[in-house]
């Protein structure tokens, strides 16, 4: 498993890096302190990118949408200092498939990456108590393909990459977007997101 670690912050991705090597042994963690150094490592060899909003040559959610740009298959999870609200849901607008606070210690960190890893979302406990969810889970009840549409989804995939990946026309897959989007009571992808990790929906890759 490849993870490719952006953060300028030498100390703090070295520290990052031993935790993650040593919980998941099977772990190659890569590190790139700058936006430039991230796209020219990124490729399909990485599952996972961790990213800081906060580098050298980009801020905010400048990198979020250059890296979601350049690797849309790629995984992303957002570790910032800024955890407020409006940064966490606009990084999942661009794709972002997590977000995990600075101010996490090691067991929520780990415990927010095996999330990941497994298919889940993790996001600030601040965020999800804000998440809409319907008062009971029926997302057992949808079909296999409105499954893969949300799993794609929770991954952060466009419409055009969930039909590429499916083999369905755009048509079919805002239909069953639909279809996931009233099973969870949302409206929206990102509120799709939010509701999936606040019922701590899981949906390991296919």
């Amino acid at each position: 498993m490849n993870i490719l670690l952006v953060d300028d912050h030498r100390l703090l991705a070295e520290a990052l890096t031993g935790l993650i090597e040593a919980r998941f042994p099977d772990a190659q963690v890569h590190q790139a302190g700058t936006l430039a150094d991230a796209l020219r490592l990124l490729d399909d060899r990485f599952e996972l990118v961790l990213l800081d909003l906060s580098l050298p040559d980009a801020t905010g959610m400048e990198a979020v949408h250059a890296v979601r740009t350049h690797a849309p298959q790629t995984r992303t999870v957002v570790i910032s200092a800024d955890d407020r609200p409006d940064t966490v849901r606009a990084a999942i607008e661009l794709g972002a498939s997590g977000f995990v606070p600075k101010k996490a210690d090691s067991r929520q960190l780990l415990a927010a990456l095996s999330a990941t890893l497994e298919g889940g979302v993790p996001l600030p406990p601040a965020l999800l108590a804000q998440a809409p969810s319907p008062a009971v889970d029926t997302t057992h009840e949808l079909t296999p393909r409105q499954r893969d549409v949300l799993r794609l989804l929770i991954q952060g995939q466009s419409n055009k990459l969930i039909c590429r990946h499916l083999g369905l026309s755009e048509s079919s897959v805002k239909t069953h977007l639909e279809a996931v989007y009233r099973r969870l009571g949302v409206s929206s992808r990102t509120q799709a997101v939010m509701a999936a990790a606040r019922l701590g929906l899981k949906f390991p890759a296919a």
